[in-house]
């Protein structure tokens, strides 16, 4: 069975190319449910006008599908709560000179 880590991790492969970061790194990532070999995801956008929203979904999750044991994610795109630059990872703000 895939593990929440996993996920996460091939998750790291999908980039918001305006920002040039991953969205686990962006903290994008709300929520991951995993239910035998289905896995569901709620994650947002760093904003509502974001013109590669329907890209970065497909891509999230094509990438997960792709992994052994995953028969289908669910991504579903939610604005609550609404995301900051907080939510960024150390590495993330670092590299954004945020810190």
């Amino acid at each position: 069975m895939v593990t929440k880590e996993e996920i996460l991790d091939e998750l790291k492969q999908v980039s918001d190319p305006e920002i040039g970061m991953d969205v686990v790194s962006l903290g994008l990532i709300y929520e991951v449910q995993i239910n035998g070999d289905r896995v569901y995801i709620k994650m947002t956008m760093t904003a509502p006008t974001c013109p590669v929203t329907p890209w970065i979904l497909s891509e999230a999750q094509r990438v997960v599908e792709n992994l052994k044991d995953v028969e289908a994610a669910d991504v579903e795109l939610v604005w609550e709560p609404p995301w900051n630059p907080s939510m960024m990872s150390d590495e993330a703000k670092e590299q954004l000179n945020m810190l």
